[in-house]
């Protein structure tokens, strides 16, 4: 993928980029992609996403695996990081499916081992499967919804549950969500539900039937299709968001909601917990980022600087700083939380990236230690963005903060030595706000009366430019409503009351809350970026073009350099797989 370096222009694909930490460099020779590296159908909608796992170093190979859809195909291989180039060319396994594409997969960390390893995958059919990628010739795959009598729509996430050798949870555009076992069958006819727990705009299901089957549990919540969910670090609460824009935490044994949050507009497309449990990040059709905080229940900052929706958000747990571990708590009291080993694992593993992110400071950093969460960001606009929440944000009490931009003075010093125009306006509306609703009756009025202040001379992101309006074109829908409101009166889920949230902490006004900007915002990729993954060593990015790529950290740029496969190896191996 053709790029240029940080100091090109503003429209130019980049391959390097500057953070406080030092250069993080895009690896050429570790591209993952198709064989033949042929783009995708255009009429292929389906993200790509990734999905690893470590099965430890076996036969000093690594025993790290890279899992990745492209259109209608499946690919396994080896991944070899940032260490040595990879050989398109010898997948571990390549899968072809016929009238439908994989939409989502995840590994079972909790069974995987060098003779085990269950990967679920979810299909833009309805359909789910299971199976063994190392032992695809003796072990062969099973299928749930085999025959879309559960449910008939696209699955849009899939999960393992946290701790379970054989549960898992998958959600579907319909707006439903199933909990399945691995080793019951599931029904041979459309199943018939009894409501088993009922709360504010959703319900739980179980199946009548004379033996347990699939599924366990169906979940019905809000309104419009579920997008992502997303597990606790303790395992005890999930986080849902969805088309209706809602995001709404869950105590998962218990089945009882514990929170919700609204976006500012549309719908919420990605979830994503902070490594100590303590705040969730979404992104979503407000072209925002939004940090929600568990103990408090309220939005605590927003993040303005995608020119498009946001697909894909998460924590860098590797450049996040805690300024007191031992005193450190996760979401929930001890009783409710797995085991305390978790705990203590987790300190080990903070410790380890503070000493990481200590190494790559200068001389001239003379920031003291304090509490700081790193999170990224990637869009439909073709840019990743890279967060930093402070305690300077984390401190502040909810209320009007007119004119509260907030920049890290880290990005300040990056930006006044790597970025040649100045930010303009950074308090305009997003490009997608002015042509759609917004949620209260009164039209919300941009505040384009501030000086240029220090911090927006130096944003990383100009927001007023509009020039890019119609390179990411896109089809606005709140949700399918039509059979979904049929399904709700079906299983009498009971609204939430009609009232006008805009203003309150679960969505405060554009004023109301901190506006951070992005520490980093970068056009990486020709094409929508559609996931994001953290590595201690390095950042994974898919596209939907299909190029998984690494970008080193900095430090960690020590590729061999090693010549790619020829061209006819690679047609040689793409006539390999199985079809599907």
């Amino acid at each position: 993928m053709a790029g240029v370096p940080e100091g090109g222009g503003k429209d130019e694909v980049k391959t390097q980029f500057v953070t406080r930490e030092g250069t993080y460099k895009l690896m050429n020779l570790s591209e993952y992609s198709r064989p033949n590296r042929t783009m995708v159908n255009g009429q292929v909608n389906t993200p790509v996403h990734v999905s690893f796992i470590n099965l430890g170093d076996q036969q000093g190979t690594g025993g790290e695996r890279i899992c990745f859809n492209v259109g209608r195909e499946l690919y396994f291989y080896v991944y070899k990081g940032v260490r040595k180039a990879v050989d398109l060319t010898k997948p571990i396994d390549k899968r072809i499916y016929k009238g439908t594409n994989p939409t989502c997969h995840d590994f079972n960390t909790f069974t995987a081992n060098a003779d085990i390893l269950q990967l679920l995958v979810g299909f833009s059919q309805g359909q789910v499967q299971l199976i063994d990628p190392v032992r695809r010739e003796s072990v062969p795959g099973k299928l749930f919804n085999e025959e879309r009598q559960i449910d008939k729509t696209k699955v849009t996430c899939i999960k393992w549950i946290p701790g379970s050798p054989n549960q898992f949870v998958v959600s579907h555009s319909s707006g439903h969500m199933y909990v399945f076992s691995e080793d019951l069958p599931c029904s041979v006819t459309i199943p018939t539900y009894q409501t088993f727990k009922q709360g504010d705009n959703f319900s739980v299901h179980t199946c009548k039937t004379k033996s347990t089957r699939n599924p366990m549990y169906r979940w019905v919540i809000g309104d419009g299709a579920i997008n992502e969910f997303a597990f606790s670090p303790c395992a005890k609460y999930l986080a849902v968001v969805g088309q209706d824009g809602y995001l709404r935490v869950f105590s998962y044994d218990s089945m009882e909601l514990v929170g919700t949050m609204r976006s500012y507009f549309g719908g919420l497309l990605c979830v994503a917990w902070s490594p100590d449990g303590r705040y969730i990040a979404t992104g979503g059709e407000d072209d925002l980022v939004t940090v929600w905080s568990f103990h408090d229940h309220r939005v605590i900052c927003r993040g303005k600087g995608h020119k498009s929706w946001v697909n894909s958000v998460t924590f860098d747990e590797y450049t996040t700083s805690l300024d007191d571990l031992d005193s450190f708590e996760f979401a929930g009291s001890d009783e409710d939380i797995l085991m305390n080993i978790n705990k203590s694992k987790f300190r080990e593993s903070l410790k380890s990236a503070n000493s990481m992110r200590s190494s790559h400071r200068n001389s001239t950093d003379t920031i003291n230690s304090m509490t700081s969460y790193r999170f990224g960001s990637v869009g439909q606009d073709t840019q990743l963005c890279l967060w930093d929440l402070t305690e300077e944000v984390l401190r502040r009490p909810f209320g009007r903060h007119r004119g509260s931009t907030i920049i890290s003075q880290h990005a300040v010093a990056v930006g006044n030595t790597h970025n040649n125009s100045h930010s303009e306006s950074t308090q305009q509306l997003s490009n997608s706000l002015p042509n759609s609703t917004v949620l209260d009756d009164s039209p919300i009025i941009p505040n384009h009366s501030q000086s240029h202040s220090v911090t927006n001379k130096f944003a990383t992101l100009t927001l007023g430019d509009h020039k890019h309006k119609e390179k990411h074109k896109r089809n606005f829908s709140l949700g399918v409503k039509s059979d979904k409101m049929s399904a709700f009166k079906g299983n009498h889920v009971r609204p939430l009351e009609t009232v006008k949230m805009l203003g309150t902490v679960q969505c405060p006004g554009m004023n109301d809350v901190p506006m951070l900007e992005p520490l980093v915002c970068k056009k990486i990729s020709h094409e929508r970026l559609t996931s994001l993954v953290f590595r201690e060593e390095c950042i994974v990015t898919a596209c939907q073009d299909g190029y998984v790529c690494t970008w080193a950290r900095p430090g960690k740029a020590s590729l061999s350099q090693q010549t790619q496969p020829t061209a006819q190896g690679a047609a040689t191996a793409n006539a390999n797989g199985t079809v599907v």
